[in-house]
């Protein structure tokens, strides 16, 4: 079974483009590492569900022609600003009904993975049998179920009269909002049986202009691809871009990036892999990811090349600590671990740090802030958010879709290295100017800075991994629960007997 895991590894990263060596131009090039660049007006970075959620909120409410939502799960009971009142802020579902009410030219179409209605934490029931609000004309609600055997459609992308596209890890359903406070006992962090949900963090980008107009493409592609219907694309109307959220970034190119299995007319594109190899093989000073797995080999191998280089860069992952059921644990915390430890021993240099974040509870404890984001940011140049998770399946299985953008101005610089400063400066505890002076004062050094400050109570843990002395050979067998392409029983009956 491990010749035959390294056998389908090898086939599916022979058809990921992406340069073994670090890329000598830019990274981005259209058509192998990204499907298209195209450019933002506007363009932000949304940190944690709360201001995310909000901005969206405040986005449908200008929706005049068309609002299309694709994600892996979808529950029309949250609430986005479930820190108003109900009345300001009503359940998602009904909050979508009166806007289509409302504007009588608008059109709502939600398409929603299928096997969420076993697999994802949402409500089931009215993804099966329909709820009130779905009963209008110009809304309409389908579960995707063109996907091969186990593939999951993991997108999660949000686009408004073709204008504003929201794209990265959080899709619209229970247990996403949190605030960068991330408090173990927030009483407004609430599941259905009136129990706290763990802490939680992501990420959502915002962009507008011909980018959002390409975001929407992809979206109407899988709506065709699900439902057989082709969408026009929605004719001009008012901006909808969401008032008081300030642009991190003017006229930049976004570059998006898909994964698709192949599966019937719809053709394989791995471009998200090949985007994260040539991204990571272009570091020369810092890499910082935030993910909530990095089991996949191929990650390993670019990163450890690195590590090996005397002059290559510090490497700060950000990740989820505590799996949840014993298959994540099994196959995401298990192969977390053993990547760690792989990575670990090569660091001769002393360039690797992994960490996962946790907040006091109040008892003399603390507990963990999933990380749920799926985050790179290269040196000052280059910044990806999406749907991606670094293992097996989105290289060639699920499908996924990533933006990503490479400075091109001195501007651009300094606004992606303040953002992974802010990121970095919430989980610490501290302020993003702390941090400025933090990495001043260590002669750039990320690692060192990072050291510095993690003294509050509320800070960054190494993970055990990064000590201990366990297993370093891949676990066998796992490639079953996380596969690099559709899973065909015949093609696997006859690569056992050749």
């Amino acid at each position: 079974m491990q010749l035959l895991e390294e056998e389908t590894s090898r086939q599916v990263l022979d058809r990921v483009p992406a340069a073994v060596t670090p890329p000598a131009g830019p990274i981005l090039r259209p058509g192998q590492n990204c499907w298209r660049v195209a450019e933002a007006d506007r363009a932000s970075v949304l940190i944690d569900g709360a201001a995310y959620f909000a901005s969206l909120e405040a986005a449908l409410r200008k929706a005049r022609r068309s609002i299309i939502i694709i994600g892996w799960d979808f529950d029309g009971s949250i609430r986005l600003r479930p820190d108003l009142a109900a009345e300001e802020s009503p359940p998602l579902g009904p909050l979508l009904r009166s806007l289509v009410e409302a504007q009588p030219e608008l059109e709502v179409r939600i398409l929603v993975w299928s096997i969420a209605v076993v697999h994802a934490p949402g409500a089931p029931g009215p993804l099966i049998f329909g709820a009130d609000w779905q009963n209008h004309p110009r809304l309409q609600l389908k579960l995707d179920t063109h996907h091969p055997l186990y593939a999951a459609h993991h997108q999660k992308i949000v686009c408004i009269d073709d204008t504003l596209a929201f794209i990265g890890g959080m899709d619209l359903t229970v247990e996403r909002w949190d605030t960068c406070r991330h408090a173990c006992d927030d009483p407004i962090r609430l599941k259905d049986d009136g129990t706290i949900y763990e802490p939680v963090h992501d990420l959502q980008m915002a962009v507008d202009g011909e980018a959002a107009r390409a975001i929407a493409e992809v979206a109407y592609g899988r709506w065709k691809f699900a439902t057989g219907q082709e969408l026009a694309p929605a004719p001009a109307s008012a901006d909808p871009w969401p008032d008081g959220l300030a642009a991190d970034f003017r006229r930049a190119p976004v570059a998006i990036a898909r994964t698709y299995p192949a599966w019937g007319e719809q053709p394989a594109a791995n471009e998200a892999a090949a985007l994260t190899l040539d991204a990571l093989s272009a570091a020369k000073e810092a890499i910082y990811i935030e993910a909530q797995y990095m089991t996949a080999p191929y990650v390993g191998d670019v990163l450890e090349r690195l590590l090996a280089d005397p002059d290559g860069p510090e490497i700060v992952v950000i990740q989820t600590h505590e799996s949840h059921g014993w298959a994540e644990e099994l196959v995401m915390g298990t192969n977390r671990d053993r990547l760690i430890r792989r990575l670990r021993q090569c660091d001769r240099h002393g360039r690797l740090r992994v960490y996962y974040p946790v907040i006091p509870n109040g008892k003399g404890g603390e507990c963990q802030v999933l990380i749920h984001s799926k985050l790179i940011i290269v040196d000052d140049v280059f910044v990806r958010i999406g749907s991606s998770n670094l293992n097996n399946r989105s290289i060639g299985l699920d499908s996924e879709c990533d933006a990503a953008i490479e400075a091109t101005t001195e501007e651009m610089r300094r606004t992606i290295v303040a953002l992974r400063n802010r990121l970095l400066a919430e989980h610490l505890d501290v302020d993003p100017e702390t941090l400025s002076r933090a990495l001043d004062a260590n002669g750039g050094s990320l690692i060192a800075a990072v050291e510095q400050l993690n003294t509050n109570i509320r800070g960054l843990r190494a993970f055990q991994a990064m000590t201990d002395d366990g297993p370093a050979v891949p676990a066998t067998g796992t490639g079953l629960l996380d596969p690099l392409e559709p899973f065909e029983p015949l093609s696997l009956f006859k690569r056992l007997r050749e």
